[in-house]
């Protein structure tokens, strides 16, 4: 069953994370290709969530670790090419198609049907007709659904003729319906228009391909919290031109500036526009008196967190990282651990390191990561409900793991991380990005190894290994944008301004003890580090 999904990954594990965790020499570039609602009646209905998980009832509240652009903002949207008619128009909300960004965890099914609910009872407060309102993950079967362009034929045909504009909202996104119908009848819905709060790079990034690379802050891409927003004659022109061009890219690594890469067209298409009452503030908060959109924390508290006994930490390293890397470690995180082992290719007892037995590869590490979920099952490690892997230049808060994990249930199938997506528009597969951390339930981690999956050869890279066999099992890779497989400099700083972040990963021109206790350790400590950096580009 496998074999043919191995004959189709790339031999290089060259776009997504090239994890230097044991490779001597740089590795290589990156490749730059870059039910209120109707039913979808042309695609299959998907599989509904198994199992009943109690929603998240308190929220953690966070604040802004940066200062974000709204606050640099006014209240007055940045309309383009807008004219008086325009301005003039009203709308209803039968004209808007909302789309939640929803998965297919049990947990995530229950929030985008939660927002859902209110969206529709929103409607009927302010006196309009009840709005298409899409779930996501429910469109089809397609894994490649999430990516969203190849979805664009569908909302085309479907949507296309009666209504003039989509919404996509994540699960976490809060809607003003009055507002947010003010902001749109301020633009010409005969224009092709794409609406959102802008993010840009404040230097070129791995994570981007390192585009624009002499100014990486001229293009504008969208965050998604605050939601965003496609008119239909831009809708429609995208539909065709995907029909009559197959999408190219084989890797999906950040969406939401790939789409509007996508969109942009190297300029043949429009750029992002700033909407200022699009916003990522708390709802409630004296800034988002303006805001048509607010958005809730990503670090829900759904009980009390997992205990420190019940997540096993296995952290991957090798010999010639046991006095460089393995005391960062040591210096920031494994002290919040209460179950760790580091696995190495050698023995290393004033560690302690343990020897899986499998000889260390420069690439891949497939081998080694299903000795550590072999274990992980036997008799040879307490028993717990959860396993994180992680690499050695992995920086993680565990007290913000559990947090996080106290809204999944371990009895279900759970693959938790930050979601890369491989030929997705080809029908693909995602998986969890190793650098940033990946979390399994023992329930998942049982099904796999049950399942007959298993490396092609030890340097096969583990992660996207592991994300076929989970799509071939029909176990759901669930995203948190909470993970990050890059360092803290790889992003936009408003983007992580609404975050508490749980990961980071690379130690390359950073001080990585000062890394963690600025983003990571939530309360004071010593933030010298004895690391030096040099200054150098790496490879994910």
């Amino acid at each position: 069953m496998y074999m043919k999904l191995w004959r189709q990954m790339p031999r290089r594990h060259t776009a997504l994370r090239h994890r230097e965790e044991c490779v001597g020499a740089k590795p290589p570039a990156l490749c730059s290709d870059a039910d209120t609602s109707p039913t979808p009646a042309m695609l299959p209905r998907g599989r509904s969530a198994g199992g009943t998980v109690a929603l998240c009832l308190l929220l953690l509240a966070s604040l802004p670790l940066a200062i974000s652009a709204e606050d640099r903002e006014g209240s007055k949207s940045l309309i383009q090419d807008t004219d008086q008619d325009s301005l003039e128009r009203q709308i209803n909300l039968q004209e808007v198609v909302f789309v939640i960004q929803s998965q297919k965890n049990s947990v995530h099914v229950q929030h985008a049907q939660k927002r859902r609910t209110e969206l529709l009872q929103q409607a009927q407060r302010i006196q309009q007709h009840v709005p298409s309102v899409l779930l996501l993950h429910g469109l089809s079967d397609n894994e490649g659904d999430w990516s969203i362009l190849p979805l664009l034929p569908y909302f085309s045909t479907t949507f296309g003729k009666n209504s003039s504009w989509i919404v996509f909202l994540e699960e976490q996104t809060n809607v003003k319906l009055d507002r947010l119908l003010h902001v749109l009848m301020k633009f010409d819905t005969k224009k092709e228009w794409f609406l959102g709060k802008p993010l840009h790079d404040e230097e070129s990034t791995i994570i981007h391909h390192y585009a624009f690379a002499d100014n990486p802050s001229v293009f504008k891409y969208p965050d998604f919290g605050a939601s965003w927003a496609l008119s239909f004659p831009l809708i429609n022109r995208l539909a065709e031109k995907v029909k009559d061009e197959p999408l190219k890219s084989d890797f999906t690594i950040d969406l939401k500036h790939e789409i509007a890469l996508y969109i942009w067209d190297n300029g043949n298409g429009p750029s992002l526009t700033a909407v200022p009452e699009l916003c990522t503030y708390p709802e409630g908060a004296p800034q988002s008196r303006h805001c048509a959109t607010t958005l809730g924390t990503y670090l829900p508290l759904c009980g009390k967190p997992v205990k420190n006994e019940d997540v096993f930490v296995a952290v991957k390293t090798c010999k010639k990282f046991h006095k460089e890397r393995v005391p960062v470690v040591k210096r920031t995180w494994e002290r919040d651990a209460a179950l760790l082992e580091y696995y190495s290719d050698h023995a290393d007892p004033s560690i302690p390191t343990i020897d899986l037995g499998v000889p260390n590869t420069e690439r891949g590490h497939c081998g080694k990561t299903f000795a550590i979920l072999k274990r992980f099952l036997s008799a040879n490690v307490p028993r717990t409900n959860w396993l994180l892997i992680v690499d050695d230049d992995t920086l993680i808060s565990l007290p913000r793991l559990r947090a996080l994990l106290s809204c999944y249930q371990p009895e279900e199938p759970v693959s938790l991380g930050e979601r890369y997506g491989y030929g997705l528009s080809q029908g693909g597969y995602s998986y969890i990005t190793g650098g940033g951390g990946m979390v399994f339930s023992r329930e998942a981690v049982s099904q796999l190894l049950a399942s007959g999956c298993k490396c092609y050869s030890n340097d096969a890279p583990d992660d996207m290994v592991l994300g076929m066999c989970l799509n071939a099992l029909g176990i759901p890779v669930t995203h948190s944008p909470l993970f990050h497989q890059a360092r803290p400099e790889d992003y936009a700083s408003d983007y992580l301004a609404h975050q508490v972040p749980i990961s980071f990963h690379k130690h390359w021109n950073i001080d990585p003890v000062a890394v963690f206790h600025k983003w990571l350790l939530d309360n004071t400590g010593d933030t010298k580090s004895d690391f030096p950096q040099e200054g150098i580009k790496e490879e994910l």
